[in-house]
């Protein structure tokens, strides 16, 4: 048995945003490795049967991040150790259409649930998604933590909240937290089509050109989402270090790539070079470049990504592969 999974063997840990993209992975992991879990869930899906075919948590909480007494309730009833607030809304477009329920979601529930952790006693870590979008549109590439936090679109803006009130909660009242800022998620399991890979991936797996609202020129990096539960849990370990408390990580691939890049190594990787994308050049409210660097997370927390763009992208696409007809059936809106 690993270190790491003799660290989480028979530690309790709250999931917030266990069924969403980055959830679904880190649950099974967390299991794995003997933690016991308790999710928190806002939607049921109608179907019960997981994609990706991973475990659920040991115990759901149905509720919001938004519902205060929900949270305190969950952490204080399952004498929480380990918080991984990886819950948000998610999504840029979702966003500027919505940002109300955004900021509710994204800004509310954050200090709703820093609040819950301050008053349960039982918690001893506790992990903020943030995102590389709280830095805003800097000029200074590649972002560091050093950058200050400068969001002006509706869904920054809420990770900026976001990634500030976790700090100010471990500044006035020592709350052991430590924030995540990582570049681009990808990999099996994400739903959300208006992404570049998935929505790439599934296209050309049913013989359609990629359709880009970008123009395709706009600049991130990108994380396999395997990576991304291996850097949590590795913080999470690392945080018996109190002074990692109210840090902040980026963590990145430090390989930035254009939207017309990623396409490409999609089409490569799928076989698909006769499929050209249709360029729409539709976007707004979007940075036009972003990357971040890693330095920090490499030296002080001895990190290192297992899989290379190219690796993780090979796996991506067998996973949409094998689950096409699934996914189709389940979800024929994709």
């Amino acid at each position: 048995m690993s270190e790491g999974s003799r660290f989480w063997q028979g530690r309790r840990v709250f999931v917030t945003g266990c069924r969403g993209f980055l959830g679904s992975w880190m649950v099974p992991e967390l299991r794995r490795r003997g933690a016991y879990v308790i999710g928190l869930v806002r939607d049921l899906p109608g179907d019960p049967a997981p994609l990706a075919g991973v475990a659920a948590p040991d115990y759901s909480v149905l509720g919001r991040l938004e519902d205060f007494d929900c949270l305190l309730r969950a952490l204080s009833e399952y004498e929480i150790e380990t918080v991984l607030h990886l819950g948000a809304q998610a999504i840029v477009s979702t966003a500027l259409r919505n940002p109300r329920a955004t900021f509710e979601a994204n800004v509310r529930g954050t200090w709703n649930l820093l609040e819950a952790c301050r008053q349960t006693a039982t918690v001893r870590r506790v992990i903020v998604a943030s995102s590389d979008k709280a830095y805003g549109n800097s000029k200074e590439q590649p972002y560091t933590e050093a950058l200050p936090l400068a969001g002006r679109f509706p869904y920054d803006v809420s990770k900026s909240c976001a990634d500030l009130i976790a700090q100010a909660y471990h500044a006035s009242y020592g709350l052991p937290v430590c924030i995540t800022r990582f570049a681009n998620f990808y990999g099996g399991g994400d739903l959300n089509m208006s992404r570049l890979v998935p929505g790439t991936i599934l296209s050309v797996l049913r013989g359609r050109a990629p359709v880009l609202r970008s123009d395709g020129r706009m600049v991130r990096d990108y994380i396999y989402v395997l990576d991304g539960v291996a850097a949590y849990l590795l913080l999470a370990e690392a945080m018996d270090r109190a002074e990692l408390w109210g840090r902040a990580f980026n963590f990145s691939l430090e390989h930035p790539l254009s939207v017309l890049e990623v396409t490409q190594k999609i089409l490569d990787v799928t076989g698909r070079g006769d499929l050209q994308p249709v360029i729409l050049d539709e976007t707004r409210a979007e940075i036009p470049i972003q990357h971040l660097s890693a330095t920090l997370a490499r030296r002080e927390l001895g990190w290192a990504p297992r899989y290379s763009f190219e690796e993780g992208l090979a796996e991506t696409v067998i996973w949409y592969r094998d689950h096409l007809d699934q996914l189709l059936s389940v979800h024929p809106q994709l």
